[in-house]
């Protein structure tokens, strides 16, 4: 997500004497691939502080949806939350309500309080479509709150494996497993992980005057396209995409992200938090077909839920464009290679 926190035009961008759309994390890796001017003018297209219509009329339609939030020790926690269609509405053009109880179980829940800020993405599986927001928590009831909309903009579908929902119980029916804290990754998240081919990431930033924007992502790739070194720390490509670099500007500025990882058949999330490292250089992004730059994540807290989520989804196929990307077992030949 794009932070609606602006900095000044400098040097960074042009000298219109008028702030950016993006804020310095965002500015510097555009700058690194030469994209800034371009990036400009995309961006007080692209980003806007309202709902189009066409977004107002596709959260309706959703199943499930990506939060993210940030708990009161200032971690970042990414979810995912289900609900029959028409859980999610937009009454105006600067809203999106929520027909959603709350779960103590889920840590994002937390930095989910009036007031608080949060990330949103409506994704739908079945035809890769996706919309991001950020904005502002009202809660009006313990059953209900709603984001008031401060950036919202839409997202290519490329990455996205294709899946197709199904609800097993009742939307509002809990899961009767406790979750499981730790602070490393155990084998069962291991093999978890190792398979995913996808998982979604919330990232912050704070402004000077305290202003704080949350964003929520989804990244794909060809199962195992996340490295998972001995010590926990994960590896991730970054593909090339949009060019907003929402998420690895966030983390240049704040390393502190949060992962989750979903077992679509069985519902099971995996939860984790802790802290990031972005890479523009090294031998291993070349070698790392269709990578362009990486980016490192290590937990410092970790937690399974069992059947979290009360839908399963059958494999629809993967997205063409992860397709072409590589892995890390060609990636490391290379580099060995190399040497």
């Amino acid at each position: 997500m794009a932070s609606a926190i602006r900095q000044p035009y400098g040097d960074d961008v042009m000298t219109h004497g008028i702030n950016s759309p993006w804020h310095s994390g965002e500015l510097a890796i555009q700058r690194s691939i030469g994209v800034t001017e371009r990036m400009d003018r995309v961006g007080r297209s692209h980003l806007r502080n309202f709902l189009l219509d066409q977004h107002r009329e596709f959260f309706p339609l959703l199943p499930f949806i990506a939060l993210g939030a940030v708990d009161p020790a200032g971690d970042a926690w990414a979810t995912l939350r289900a609900g029959q269609p028409g859980f999610l509405s937009s009454p105006d053009t600067k809203t999106l309500s929520f027909d959603l109880g709350r779960d103590p179980d889920d840590p994002a829940d937390i930095g989910m309080n009036d007031g608080d800020s949060v990330g949103a993405l409506g994704i739908d599986l079945s035809t890769r479509r996706r919309n991001r927001l950020n904005g502002t928590v009202q809660r009006n009831g313990a059953k209900g709150f709603s984001i008031e909309v401060v950036q919202s903009f839409g997202n290519c579908p490329r990455y996205i494996h294709n899946r197709n929902p199904a609800f097993t119980r009742d939307a509002e029916t809990p899961t009767t497993s406790p979750p499981q804290i730790s602070s490393a990754l155990d084998a069962h998240a291991r093999a978890m992980i190792a398979q995913a081919d996808t998982f979604f990431v919330a990232s912050y930033v704070d402004a000077e005057d305290g202003t704080r924007q949350v964003d929520v992502s989804h990244r794909g790739g060809k199962p195992g396209f996340v490295r998972i070194d001995e010590d926990g720390t994960l590896t991730i490509p970054d593909f090339n995409g949009n060019s907003f670099f929402n998420t690895l500007g966030n983390l240049l500025v704040n390393p502190r992200a949060g992962l989750v990882f979903v077992d679509f058949s069985t519902g099971d999330e995996l939860q984790l938090t802790g802290d990031a490292k972005v890479i523009l250089d090294s031998p291993e992004i070349s070698a790392f077909h269709g990578a362009e730059r990486l980016w490192q994540f290590k937990p410092r807290r970790v937690i399974f839920r069992k059947d979290a989520l009360p839908l399963r989804w059958s494999d629809g196929g993967a997205s063409p464009h992860s397709l072409k990307t590589g892995d890390w077992e060609t990636a490391e030949q290379h580099v060995q290679a190399e040497r």
